[in-house]
C-alpha cells in the first residue's frame, strides 16, 4: 500500500517513524539510525508524501532537508501532539501521535525557518545569554566588595568606573589577594562588554535588510526588535491577520470562558518570551515620548496610560505594534501613521 503520511519522532541518534496509507491503516513502523534514516525514507516513500515532526531541536534543519528532497513537511508544536499520545509515552507512540495530529483539519503548524532566520535568532540568543552572564558578574562584584565595606554604585557604567579606583586606593581595606581577584573579575566584565559590542554590530548588519528597515519606521522599534521579530515570524505567511501574530507572541488576553460567559484574563504569555519582552520595552519607550504629541497613535496610547496601569498601556502598544508589523511584512508596505490608530 502507498504511504501517504509519516510521523517522525526526532532524537539525537535514533528516529522512530510511523506511516499510514490512504485508509489510515498503519503500514510502516520502524526505528532508524541518524545516519541512515533519510536514505531509508527516499527508498520507502515517494516524493509528495507528507512528513510531520515536532518543532523541537534540529526539526527545522531536517524539515529543510526533506523539503529539498520533494516531500511536504509539517512541523507541530509539542503541546498540540501530546493529546494524541495513547497509553504510555515512548518513541513509537510519539511517532503515531504526530502522524495522527498532523491529519487533523484544524491543526496549527509551525512555519519552517530559513537558515537566515536561524542565524539571526542565534545572534539574539547568544546576546541574551551574555547579558545574563554580565548581570551575574556585576552582582557577584557587588556582593564581594560589600564584604570589605565598599558600596557598589547601581548603574553598570558607574561600577566600571569605580573598580579601577578601588584597585588604586591603598587605604580602602582591600587585601592584596582580593585586589588580584577583583582585577580578574573586572577583566571578565570587560570581556563580556566587548562580546556584547560585537554582537550589537552583527545585529546592525542584519538590520540593513529591506524588511527590517521598514519595520524600524514603527515607533519604539529599532534594529534589535526588527531583527528579532523577523527571525521569529519570517514572512508572517503563517498568520491570517495581525491579531493571530500578536496572539502567537502572547500579547492577547487569555480566555477562561464557559457556558456563554466570556471571561478574559491577563495576556496569555504564549510564544517567544524574548520577542514579547523586546516589544513591551519598545512600547514603554514610545509611551515616554508620546506626552504632548497630537498624532492619533500618541493620543490613543496616552488615553490608556492615564486611565489604566502603565503596564497595561505598554502591552496594548506592543500588541498594536505587532499587528502593524504583520501588515507591513505581508503587504510590503511602509508605516502609515494615519492608519495606526484607526
Amino acid at each position: 500500500m502507498k504511504i501517504i503520511r509519516v510521523g517522525v519522532d526526532l532524537a539525537k541518534n535514533v528516529f522512530q517513524v510511523h506511516g499510514v496509507d490512504r485508509t489510515e491503516k498503519p503500514v510502516w513502523k520502524r526505528k532508524l539510525k541518524r545516519d541512515e534514516w533519510i536514505q531509508v525514507l527516499l527508498e520507502k516513500i515517494e516524493p509528495g508524501c507528507v512528513i510531520g515532526m515536532e518543532a523541537c531541536g534540529g526539526a527545522h534543519h531536517w524539515a529543510r532537508l526533506l523539503r529539498a528532497k520533494g516531500y511536504t513537511v509539517k512541523l507541530i508544536a509539542p503541546q498540540f501532539v501530546k493529546p494524541y499520545v495513547k497509553s504510555n509515552k515512548n518513541d513509537a507512540n510519539d511517532a503515531e501521535a504526530i502522524c495522527e495530529a498532523m491529519s487533523r483539519p484544524n491543526m496549527r503548524f509551525v512555519s519552517i525557518k530559513t537558515v537566515q532566520q536561524q542565524d539571526a535568532q542565534a545572534v539574539h540568543r547568544i546576546r541574551a545569554g551574555l547579558m545574563e552572564q554580565r548581570t551575574a558578574k556585576v552582582n557577584q562584584i557587588r556582593g564581594l566588595v560589600s564584604e570589605y565595606g565598599l558600596v557598589a554604585p547601581t548603574k553598570v557604567s558607574h561600577l566600571r568606573a569605580a573598580i579601577p579606583e578601588w584597585l588604586e586606593d591603598a587605604e580602602n581595606g582591600l587585601t592584596g589577594l582580593f585586589r588580584q581577584l577583583l582585577n580578574g573579575v573586572w577583566s571578565d566584565l570587560l570581556s563580556l562588554d566587548q562580546r556584547l559590542k560585537e554582537l550589537d554590530q552583527e545585529i546592525t548588519v542584519l538590520a540593513a535588510d529591506a524588511v527590517a528597515q521598514r519595520l524600524q519606521q514603527l515607533r519604539g522599534v529599532g534594529p534589535m526588535i526588527a531583527t528579532a521579530l523577523l527571525a521569529t515570524v519570517g514572512d508572517a505567511s503563517q498568520f491570517a491577520n495581525g491579531r493571530q501574530m500578536a496572539a502567537s507572541l502572547g500579547l492577547t488576553p487569555k480566555q477562561n470562558s464557559s457556558g456563554g460567559k466570556e471571561k478574559l484574563l491577563g495576556i496569555s504569555k504564549r510564544g517567544d518570551s524574548y520577542v514579547r519582552c523586546l516589544l513591551v520595552h519598545g512600547a514603554r519607550s514610545m509611551i515616554k515620548v508620546s506626552k504632548g504629541k497630537d498624532d492619533r497613535l500618541s493620543q490613543w496610547v496616552m488615553r490608556i496610560a492615564t486611565t489604566r496601569h502603565p503596564n497595561v498601556a505598554a502591552v496594548a502598544m506592543a500588541n498594536k505594534t505587532a499587528r502593524i508589523a504583520w501588515a507591513m511584512i505581508r503587504n510590503g508596505s511602509d508605516y502609515q501613521p494615519e492608519l495606526a490608530a484607526a
